[in-house]
């Protein structure tokens, strides 16, 4: 990535996910996890102090050495054991059918290829288990719409390949999940054009 890759944006990521209207979101999209979960893009752990206590364990998948060293005063504060278990979501370490649920807040947007991220968490998640998600992507409205269309290459060179124009539902479909529920609106207190959110929960198959 480079050094403004390793070293700036992980800080940028960190500053704007600690804004102060993300820990309601945090709070529901953690809601409901349980046993052992996996984390796709966890970034600097702004998710850890959100954990239920039903979770008994959180494997990090996390590509920036940067994210992590900031993580670790939330990841040592934790009654929930976190381990970094992985680098890239698009090739989880794990075995089949290993994990009870699986957490991804405003990943979905930057892994380079976000159909081959769903389909290891569908191979590790257990039959059943739900994915609980919060990602920004394409807006629902045009005129919103038309301004992420323009500025998509200038955020993907400043925030790591961050795309604005995904749409988050028709990516988890694709790859097999079940949309259990699901909640689309803007983020308060942000530019519209980066915070057209939508948070849910998914099931495997």
């Amino acid at each position: 990535m480079g050094w403004y890759g390793d070293h700036v944006v992980p800080r940028i990521i960190d500053a704007a996910c600690g804004a102060k209207t993300a820990p309601p979101l945090r709070r529901r999209v953690c809601a409901g996890l349980a046993g052992e979960v996996v984390e796709i893009g966890f970034g600097s752990g702004h998710n850890v102090p959100f954990y239920p206590p039903e979770v008994t364990s959180v494997d990090a998948v996390e590509p920036s050495d940067t994210g992590w060293r900031l993580a670790a005063d939330r990841i040592r504060a934790s009654s929930v054991p976190v381990r970094r278990g992985g680098r890239d979501a698009q090739y989880l370490p794990y075995e089949d059918d290993r994990f009870d649920a699986a957490l991804s807040t405003w990943t979905l947007c930057t892994v380079p290829d976000p159909g081959a991220a769903l389909a290891e968490l569908r191979r590790v998640l257990r039959p059943g288990a739900s994915l609980h998600f919060v990602e920004h992507g394409l807006a629902p409205d045009e005129d919103v719409r038309r301004w992420q269309r323009r500025l998509e290459p200038l955020n993907k060179r400043l925030l790591g390949g961050c795309h604005l124009t995904r749409r988050t539902v028709p990516l988890l479909t694709a790859a097999g999940f079940t949309i259990r529920e699901v909640d689309f609106f803007y983020e308060e207190a942000a530019p519209r054009f980066l915070a057209a959110d939508a948070l849910g929960v998914a099931l495997s198959p």
